[in-house]
């Protein structure tokens, strides 16, 4: 009996690394849009894939960014300034994107653009701090992903959203981690509508990067902010000492479980755009394999155990 279920196994895993390498064989004629390509993953990702070929169309929240990333671009890589928190921007960019593709449409749509701060225990936050997260990150994603379906539609292409491995283990508080949850939900629900369409959608979720995201000024920085701005009262409840002992893990996480090789996410976002049988989900990074993904199907009993010994501890509390 086991000897069949290893023959089934490990036929299943050569099919499976078969189907897996199968590839497109021509992407000269392939348009692929980018957002948030100023800097971090977008922007290698849209050199990337400019050196393979691709007709890429990558948008820029800045000028300066936009102006950069064409410097040593190839001129088949064009950019445009978008903001997905605006409707008339996304607007303008769906129209400049028709124009480029014509008739054919476009045959990927990438939601890369986001933004994390301010994270921290979630008492600190307003509301305003998760909309601020989410409008970028969530309703940002959605909107443009609605405005360019019927592009995408017309080349039968796939879309690749931007996740995280937050988006399965709520390790803070703040917009960040419920902004991608959503992201999850909402590439899960658009991945089963476009089937009957031939659009794929798959979902990339990072471990952690060293990008502007990650940086421990601008982390450091937002917390100041939300702890000072914080009632009196429920500050006395944290103690003085919690705000340095929670800097302190941040920067102990950051520092040793960040990976400097960005490459790897772009890298997976190829895969997604090149392979005739994408995945569904794609997991970069050694923390994202080893640590979070495994975790997200321990019991919710063991994380919560696992956050409260590495988190610092309030001085008034429970338990």
């Amino acid at each position: 009996m086991w000897w069949y279920v290893v023959v089934f196994l490990v036929i299943w895993g050569i099919g499976w690394f078969i189907r897996d390498k199968r590839t497109i064989r021509i992407v000269t004629n392939k348009h692929v849009f980018i957002t948030g390509c100023d800097t971090g993953f977008g922007n290698l990702l849209a050199r990337r894939l400019d050196r393979k070929g691709f007709r890429v169309l990558a948008g820029c929240l800045t000028q300066k960014g936009a102006d950069e990333l064409q410097t040593g671009s190839s001129p088949n890589l064009k950019t445009t300034l978008l903001d997905v928190t605006s409707t008339e921007s996304i607007k303008r960019a769906v129209q400049w994107v028709a124009a480029e593709v014509g008739e054919k449409g476009l045959y990927a749509l990438v939601n890369n653009a986001g933004v994390a701060n301010p994270i921290g225990p979630t008492e600190w936050m307003t509301v305003q701090d998760y909309r601020k997260v989410m409008e970028v990150n969530t309703f940002g994603t959605i909107e443009v992903t609605l405005n360019f379906l019927p592009l995408i539609k017309r080349a039968t292409g796939r879309v690749v959203n931007m996740a995280s491995v937050l988006g399965r283990i709520s390790a803070n508080g703040g917009g960040y981690c419920v902004s991608k949850y959503a992201v999850e939900a909402f590439s899960d629900s658009l991945r089963r509508d476009m089937y009957h369409f031939g659009v794929k959608v798959c979902i990339i979720e990072p471990g952690f990067f060293k990008t502007a995201v990650t940086s421990l000024d601008t982390i450091e920085e937002a917390l100041q902010k939300l702890w000072n701005q914080m009632d009196p009262d429920s500050r006395r409840t944290y103690g003085d000492k919690f705000f340095q002992n929670y800097l302190r893990v941040q920067r102990t996480i950051m520092t040793f479980i960040c990976d400097p090789d960005i490459s790897k996410v772009p890298k997976c976002i190829e895969h997604a755009l090149e392979a005739l049988h994408p995945r569904t989900r794609y997991s970069p990074g050694w923390d994202a394999k080893l640590v979070w993904i495994p975790g997200s199907y321990l019991p919710a009993f063991i994380i919560d155990a696992v956050l409260a010994f590495v988190l610092p501890k309030p001085s008034h509390r429970a338990r």
